[in-house]
């Protein structure tokens, strides 16, 4: 089928297949949330190179990630070369601009949505960072919360303003506005800190340790994810997950006892950021000053 979204033509096939099939969620489900929610997560992904986690047989599948463009592209989908050190060539990325290309992602079988830290105007200067508090199978939900709220205290003493949202199935992001006015190696060391001296107030829960094996049943404080060209799942992305969650900012009042991810959803998100709005709109602020942070934590 084909249709018509701010003059552009979008050719969209296999609309009845179950993306969620126990959820009864389908791929037409999938394109009409993004289609009803795209002026809120337009500022998250504007003029950002896409890393597309594509799952076109549903989530039973475990899918696959692609960063080259896919051959063929309608006129309406932008891309931009960008080298790739590792491989040594040209990568062309995707760079979602309108609501057709956002549609067009998603019936390549993007359920989820991922784009870079930083945009095509500054690609090498973020404009957040982020703490992803990644739990081992064995810690609680409420353990994952007390990480937030530790990694907030931190940055509260830094005098550094956060927002958070809810991932995947288990665990939050802290994100950090940087407003592009430092380098990914330099958003990484700051990120670094935030991360051990919140592993220094929870030191039985939290750890540093990137290998299951290695660190236990303990939560992973990942501030290696801000590097240049990775990307995590942003703000008002649905997950390939049973359930069909949504990554939900939060008010810092609602982290607390009681919260679940599992509460957002392709079904109740909408309703809630029509009444509520964008709770995560300071991230794309003027950003933090990082000397003056670490002036305030006397590092």
């Amino acid at each position: 089928m084909t249709i018509r979204v701010d003059k552009h033509d979008v050719f969209l096939t296999n609309q009845n297949k179950l993306y969620f099939p126990a959820d009864k969620i389908s791929k037409g489900d999938v394109v009409a949330y993004y289609d009803s929610m795209y002026k809120w997560i337009n500022p998250y992904i504007k003029d950002r190179p896409q890393s597309l986690r594509r799952n076109p047989d549903g989530i039973l599948n475990e899918g696959f990630f692609q960063k080259d463009a896919p051959e063929g592209l309608p006129s309406y989908v932008k891309t931009v070369p960008i080298h790739s050190d590792s491989g040594n060539k040209d990568i062309d990325y995707i760079i979602c601009n309108n609501k057709a290309t956002l549609l067009y992602m998603n019936n390549l079988g993007c359920i989820e949505i991922n784009p870079w830290f930083s945009n095509t105007r500054h690609l090498d200067k973020p404009d957040y960072f982020v703490i992803d508090i990644d739990p081992s199978p064995k810690n609680s939900f409420e353990e994952v919360i007390e990480a937030a709220k530790a990694v907030k205290e931190v940055l509260d003493r830094a005098k550094a303003e956060s927002y958070c949202k809810t991932s995947r199935a288990t665990g939050l992001h802290v994100y950090v506005p940087l407003g592009a006015k430092y380098t990914y190696d330099e958003a990484k060391d700051f990120s670094h800190l935030v991360a051990m001296m919140t592993q220094e107030l929870l030191p039985d829960t939290c750890s540093l340790e990137r290998s299951l094996s290695k660190r236990g049943n303990k939560i992973y404080l990942d501030y290696l994810q801000n590097r240049r060209g990775q990307t995590l799942a942003c703000a008002y992305s649905l997950r390939p997950k049973q359930g069909a969650s949504a990554s939900a900012p939060l008010e810092w009042s609602e982290v607390k006892k009681g919260l679940h991810p599992s509460q957002f959803t392709v079904k109740t998100l909408p309703k809630r950021v029509e009444k509520m709005g964008d709770l995560f709109s300071g991230v794309l602020g003027k950003g933090i000053d990082i000397r003056k942070c670490l002036k305030n934590l006397g590092a």
